[in-house]
C-alpha cells in the first residue's frame, strides 16, 4: 500500500514525524553504549560528525533520517507530526556532548570522554524508550529565557485576526496545518461548544512573533475586549 504522508520529510522541515527523532535517539544511544562496552571511542566522534552533517546540510544527509523515512515509515506508517525545533536543539546538544567526549579521549582523559559518552547514551535511550527528551525540554527552557512565553499573553487584537465581533469568550489557537496535536485540540474545543479562531503560524509568522508563540498548539481564552482570561494550551 502506498504511504500517504501528511508532511513531506524533505520539504516540510519545520515539522517532523515524532517517530523519526526517537529512531535517531535509539541509534545514537545504542552506538554510544557499544562504544563504551567495546572501548572503541572513535564511535563517539563518528556520531558527533553525523549529527553535525545532518544539522548543517539537512535530513537527506542524516543516515538515521534516511533509515526512518525511506525504510521504516513506508512500512509502519506516519506517526504524529510535531514541531521540529525541539528535537533539532536536542541534536545540537548531542553534537556538543559527543564532540567534547571525543576531544576528551584525544586529550588523554578517558574519564571525561566516557562520562560524557555515557550521559549521551543514557539520555538518548531514555528519549527513545519513554519519549522524555531532555534536550527538547531544554529548548523550551531556553525559549522562556529568551522571553518567548506563551503564558504571558495578556491581550489579543481579535480584529487583527479577522474574527467577527462576539460578545462572549473566544478561544484563539495558534496552529500549524501539519501539527497533529493542533488538529486534535481544535476538534476537542469545537466539540465542547467553544468558539475557536485559529491562527496559522506558517501563514502569519508575524503574529507568532508579536504574541511570543514558540510552540504550537498554543491556545488562550479571550474576552470580547481582547483581554486574555485563561491559557488553555
Amino acid at each position: 500500500m502506498r504511504l500517504t504522508r501528511t508532511a513531506d520529510p524533505w520539504r516540510d522541515t519545520d515539522v517532523i514525524d515524532s517517530r523519526a527523532p526517537r529512531t535517531n535517539q535509539a541509534i545514537v544511544g545504542t552506538l554510544s553504549l557499544i562504544a563504551f562496552v567495546t572501548g572503541w571511542w572513535p564511535i563517539l566522534g563518528l556520531l558527533a560528525a553525523q549529527l553535525a552533517i545532518g544539522l548543517t546540510f539537512g535530513r537527506r544527509y542524516c543516515l538515521p533520517c534516511l533509515l526512518y523515512f525511506e525504510v521504516l515509515q513506508p512500512r509502519f506508517g506516519e506517526g504524529p507530526i510535531e514541531d521540529s525545533r525541539p528535537p533539532r536543539f536536542a541534536n545540537i546538544v548531542g553534537v556538543i556532548f559527543l564532540g567534547a567526549a571525543t576531544l576528551g579521549h584525544l586529550a588523554g582523559s578517558a574519564t571525561i570522554g566516557w562520562g560524557l559518552g555515557l550521559i549521551v547514551a543514557a539520555l538518548a535511550l531514555l528519549a527513545a524508550t519513554t519519549g522524555l527528551c531532555v534536550g527538547c525540554e531544554m529548548y523550551k527552557i531556553v525559549a522562556r529565557i529568551r522571553g518567548i512565553r506563551p503564558g504571558s499573553i495578556e491581550r489579543i487584537d481579535l480584529a487583527e485576526l479577522g474574527a467577527d465581533r462576539h460578545d462572549g469568550e473566544t478561544v484563539v489557537q495558534f496552529t500549524h496545518p501539519l501539527c497533529t496535536d493542533c488538529h486534535t485540540l481544535e476538534r476537542e474545543l469545537r466539540a465542547s461548544g467553544r468558539r475557536v479562531v485559529t491562527v496559522d503560524v506558517s501563514r502569519r509568522p508575524e503574529l507568532a512573533r508579536k504574541y511570543g508563540v514558540a510552540l504550537v498548539p498554543t491556545a488562550v481564552a479571550v474576552g470580547p475586549q481582547g483581554a486574555v482570561t485563561a491559557r488553555i494550551a
